[in-house]
């Protein structure tokens, strides 16, 4: 059933897929509500190009990834691969250094609550701005998992299930293991100053949100 699933969420994310289209639109927020300026320095903490690919801009993008993640970008003038821990770059970046610190669907893949909360100090110190998303547990399919309300259920059954899920997905069984629900209540604990941006679908179901601080001239 796993494996039909995969294979469902990559038709999804298609070019014409319905996921994609909603990526589209949460970005266009993105570019509104954060007033991203032109050519503007962006550090995207466990992206791809995929992103920024789907509008048109003029950002130089850093993307940065683990070491062994096998990333490289395609076009090299516009992006710059950094493999390294995104809860500490102190070692390679200095206070501010960018515009725009982003970050889609990463923070609840860190860690424990240290390391989650090592990734939001350095989301704070490395950008004058940032856009900080990460799934809602109220929306029916879990991203992730693509099963139907997977947080809510019982620890004892998500552990039956990701056992079975490991018998033919291995790799990508051991990072849902690694998952966390990182809740609303959660990061504005961590992100204490910013503004949320609600991504809601068929006006009912609360699919994401975004904890924002807007780019100051």
């Amino acid at each position: 059933m796993q494996i039909l699933l995969r294979r469902l969420l990559e038709q999804l994310y298609a070019k014409n897929g319905i996921a994609r289209k909603w990526r589209e639109s949460r970005f266009k927020h993105f570019c509104k509500l954060i007033g991203v300026p032109a050519r503007a320095k962006v550090i995207d903490l466990g992206g791809t190009e995929y992103n920024w690919n789907l509008v048109e801009n003029d950002y130089h993008v850093t993307i940065v990834n683990l070491p062994g993640t096998n990333k490289h970008a395609k076009d090299t003038k516009k992006y710059k691969f950094i493999f390294a821990d995104a809860t500490n770059l102190s070692d390679l970046f200095e206070d501010k250094s960018f515009d725009v610190v982003f970050s889609n669907s990463v923070i609840e893949h860190v860690g424990d609550d240290k390391n989650v909360e090592r990734f939001a100090k350095e989301v704070k110190r490395l950008g004058k701005a940032y856009w900080i998303q990460t799934p809602s547990k109220k929306f029916p399919i879990e991203p992730h998992t693509g099963f139907p309300f997977y947080w809510y259920l019982p620890p004892s059954i998500r552990m039956k299930l990701l056992d079975r899920w490991e018998k033919k997905l291995p790799a990508w069984t051991n990072m849902i293991r690694g998952t966390r629900l990182i809740t609303e209540e959660h990061m504005r604990k961590l992100f204490p100053d910013a503004d949320i941006y609600y991504e809601n679908k068929l006006g009912i179901f609360e699919k994401s949100y975004s904890f924002y601080k807007r780019y100051d001239t």
